[in-house]
């Protein structure tokens, strides 16, 4: 008798493996952090076989702390970040490279002559997203066009190109798929023909050669092999670990609207079953294929969330580990008038500049390091209310709560700070790791381990709501203040590299 589900939620920073019983709750859980490389500035990357074993051993470690058997797994789930990207030799199995990661921004120059080229209009018809570093299609250019040979046997069949979720089915059973949401993100997938776009793949000189076949996000896609867990393993779903989290939350309907507050924030809301289109330079991309039917979200996506907590940890060392920003934060009552802004990789939505950088603004002789912490805990909230405001612009409609989740989402200075600025609840289900329970769902509604969306949406529960505090004047004010800060962080390396 089949009781788990195996959920391999393979993040930035970290590889989870949880393991989820019927009511949807975790019976086991394994996390391993990975080493994250930086060879210039703007540039990010993973060694792939560190994800790999990283993710691997998780699994391992998870099934080995539940006691239960590898027989007892009705499928596996996966659910990972997304628009990193990957290149590996199809015969080997031996990336060719290291991948590129979402955050690097090394192909932004190459982005800035796309949109010069008046290129921008046919990507962000054809895909719904901006013409950004932030996606795959100029980091496969840039490995096509940097790691020797690769172009040349691309284009002989030699290799293959993927996200996460590729490189993760095919080490675990040798074939080369992605899914619709996964596709969606890498700027070469039309989300109308729910195709890979002929005209991108030539404008990207990309070979589709390389592509992998683009499947259904509830699809058996093949059976993890015997090695890895000691007895074949169905792997039954997929989807980049946004769109996860939002079926995760059990956002199944339009207007529902979840932010995950992880290495980023990325807020979604449910747009129903026809591709949005985002007047305030949101994203329109695919939410999940279930069925045969396919769900669209609008969002929104900050690239500096719970990182910027990692940059005080490490970067500055005024904590020793992330859970403790908020003692530290709350030992001030408020940021004494600094205001972080932690475009450390540019910004995101809805501004989509690649040239921002990571500045402190209001700063006294009085600052501390506790003021500072208290300004990166509410930059994480800042940045996010930008994103619900655009939103609820484009989608015309009033949005009455929000569903938060992921690391970050269990501080509640944040999640507190975060329902004054947006002026609605804030509300925290009870599991917080939505993005592999989301996984684990579409998993198991694919092998009937669950019976119907309807069964999973009564499994999701309140463990707290934060309600507003703040008069509507000083959030207003806040704001205006937030938009003032982000003014000054604009532009700076273009800046900083004319003066130099």
């Amino acid at each position: 008798m089949t009781q788990y589900i195996l959920a391999l939620d393979q993040g930035t920073t970290s590889s989870r493996a949880i393991l989820f019983d019927h009511a949807g709750l975790p019976v086991a859980s394994c996390q391993r952090e990975f080493p994250q490389h930086f060879p210039q500035p703007g540039w990010v990357e993973h060694d792939a076989r560190d994800i790999w074993h990283s993710q691997l051993a998780c699994a391992r470690e998870a099934l080995r702390a539940s006691g239960a058997a590898p027989s007892s797994i009705a499928a596996i789930g996966i659910a990972n970040q997304r628009e990193t990207t990957l290149l590996w030799d199809r015969a080997t199995g031996e990336p060719v490279a290291n991948a590129i990661v979402w955050q690097d921004r090394r192909t932004a120059g190459a982005c800035d002559r796309l949109r010069e080229a008046g290129r921008a209009a046919l990507i962000g018809e054809r895909t719904g997203l901006e013409v950004d570093a932030y996606f795959s299609a100029t980091k496969l250019q840039w490995l096509l066009d940097h790691v020797p040979g690769a172009r040349s046997r691309a284009e002989r069949g030699e290799l293959a190109f993927g996200t996460v979720d590729s490189w993760l089915v095919y080490r675990l059973c040798g074939r080369h798929v992605t899914d619709t949401s996964n596709a969606a993100r890498t700027m070469l997938f039309n989300i109308h023909t729910l195709a890979w776009d002929e005209d991108l793949l030539a404008l990207f000189d990309v070979p589709r050669a390389l592509l992998p076949e683009v499947v259904g996000s509830a699809d058996v896609v093949g059976l993890a092999d015997e090695q890895w867990f000691g007895h074949p393993i169905r792997i039954a779903g997929i989807a980049g670990d946004q769109q996860a989290a939002t079926f995760g939350q059990a956002c199944h309907r339009k207007g529902l609207v979840k932010n995950t507050y992880g290495t980023g924030c990325f807020m979604l809301m449910h747009a129903g079953s026809i591709p949005p289109v985002s007047r305030h330079r949101l994203l329109a991309t695919v939410g999940w294929t279930l069925k045969g039917q396919t769900d669209y979200v609008l969002e929104g996506s900050v690239f500096m969330g719970g990182a910027t907590v990692g940059w005080l940890r490490d970067g500055l060392g005024i904590i020793r580990q992330s859970g403790d920003v908020e003692a530290l934060a709350t030992s001030v009552p408020d940021s004494g008038g600094v205001m972080l802004v932690p475009a450390f990789t540019g910004l995101g939505a809805p501004h989509w500049d690649p040239y921002a950088r990571g500045t402190i603004l209001g700063m006294t002789r009085g600052t501390t390091k506790a003021h500072i912490a208290h300004a990166a805990v509410e930059a994480i909230a800042y940045q996010s209310a930008e994103l619900l405001g655009a939103m609820q612009k484009d989608a015309a409609c009033a949005v009455t709560e929000m569903r938060a989740d992921g690391g970050a989402a269990r501080n509640d200075l944040l999640m507190q700070f975060q329902a004054d600025l947006l002026g609605i609840p804030v509300v925290r289900p009870r599991v917080t790791e939505t993005t592999a329970l989301g996984a684990a769902y579409l998993a198991g509604l694919t092998c009937g381990f669950w019976e119907s969306l309807e069964a999973i949406e009564a499994q999701w529960q309140v463990e707290r709501r934060y309600e507003p505090q703040m008069a509507a004047d000083r959030r207003t004010a806040l704001m205006s203040r937030w938009g003032r800060a982000v003014e000054h962080a604009r532009a700076w390396a273009v800046a900083d590299a004319h003066d130099l």
